[in-house]
C-alpha cells in the first residue's frame, strides 16, 4: 500500500506537471493567433478602418498570406519572410515562386508564394503605361512601359520598339537576353526586323539588374555603332534606354548632339 502511495503522489504530480505544460502551450497559441488580438491591432481591420497605406510593409504581406502556423502568425511568418529579403521589396519583387521556396521558411509552400507573386504582379500592371496607339514625343512616353517590363529581371534583356512615321509603335520584341551583367545586341537582326516592318524609326533599351543606371563603356560603343548603321538605311535610332528600379537613363536627353 505504500509503494502505491507513493507511485499514485508521483502520478499526480506527472499530470498536473503535464497538464500545465499543455496550458501554457495552448495559451500561447492563443495569444500567437491574430483574431485574439484587439481589433485595431489586426491587419485586415486595419486596412478596413484606416486604409492600406497606414499598414506596415509586414501587415500587407501577412494579408496576402491569411494563416501562419502553430507556432508563427501570419505576421510573423510575413516578417520571417521580408527579412530573408533584408527587408527589401525592391529586392523582394524580383524573386520567383522557386527562390521564395528556397528559402526554406516553415509555412511558406508553393500556393503562398504564387499569392504573394501574383499580388506582386498586379502592383506592377497597377503601373503599367500602355503604348498602343501613342505617339511617342519623349523619351519619357515610353519610358514607364519598359520600366514596367523590365526593371524586375534578374537578368539583362534587350528590346526593341519600332515606330512609323507617325511615331507610333507598330512593334515590340525582346531580341536577346543575358546574365546578371550584361546582354549582347546584334545591330543586324535589328535593321532586319525594322525593315520588315517599314519602320522610319526604333527605340532600343535594356536593362541592368544592379539597379545602376550609368551607362557602361559597352553601352556607349553599341549605341553609336547602331545609330550609324541606322542611318545607312534612313532609319532613325530615336533613343536608347537603359531601365532599372532606380528610374531611366535616356541617351537622347543626355546627348547634347544626338
Amino acid at each position: 500500500m505504500h509503494i502505491m502511495a507513493i507511485l499514485f503522489k508521483y502520478l499526480y504530480h506527472f499530470f498536473m506537471l503535464f497538464q500545465a505544460l499543455v496550458l501554457k502551450k495552448f495559451s500561447m497559441q492563443v495569444m500567437n493567433n491574430i483574431k485574439s488580438w484587439a481589433n485595431e491591432d489586426q491587419p485586415i481591420y486595419k486596412m478596413y478602418k484606416k486604409g492600406a497605406k497606414n499598414l506596415s510593409d509586414v501587415e500587407l504581406l501577412a494579408i496576402i498570406l491569411q494563416h501562419g502556423t502553430i507556432h508563427q502568425n501570419a505576421v510573423e511568418l510575413a516578417r520571417s519572410l521580408l527579412n530573408a529579403a533584408q527587408n527589401n521589396l525592391q529586392k523582394f519583387s524580383k524573386l520567383s515562386v522557386a527562390d521564395i521556396l528556397g528559402l526554406k521558411i516553415k509555412g511558406i509552400g508553393k500556393i503562398k508564394a504564387i499569392r504573394i507573386l501574383a499580388a506582386i504582379e498586379l502592383g506592377s500592371r497597377r503601373m503599367y503605361n500602355s503604348i498602343d496607339k501613342k505617339n511617342i514625343r519623349q523619351s519619357k512616353d515610353v519610358a514607364d512601359h519598359l520600366k514596367y517590363l523590365l526593371q524586375f529581371e534578374s537578368r539583362e534583356l534587350f528590346m526593341v520598339l519600332l515606330l512609323n512615321q507617325a511615331n507610333k509603335v507598330i512593334h515590340e520584341e525582346i531580341l536577346s537576353e543575358g546574365g546578371i551583367t550584361g546582354t549582347v545586341a546584334d545591330p543586324r537582326i535589328i535593321f532586319k526586323l525594322a525593315l520588315s516592318h517599314e519602320a522610319t524609326g526604333f527605340i532600343i533599351c535594356h536593362n541592368h539588374p544592379s539597379g545602376q543606371l550609368k551607362p557602361s563603356n559597352m553601352d556607349d560603343v553599341l549605341t553609336e555603332k547602331i545609330k550609324k548603321g541606322a542611318a545607312y538605311f534612313d532609319i532613325k535610332l530615336i533613343d536608347h534606354l537603359i531601365v532599372s528600379t532606380e528610374g531611366y537613363y535616356s541617351y537622347a536627353e543626355q546627348s547634347l548632339n544626338w
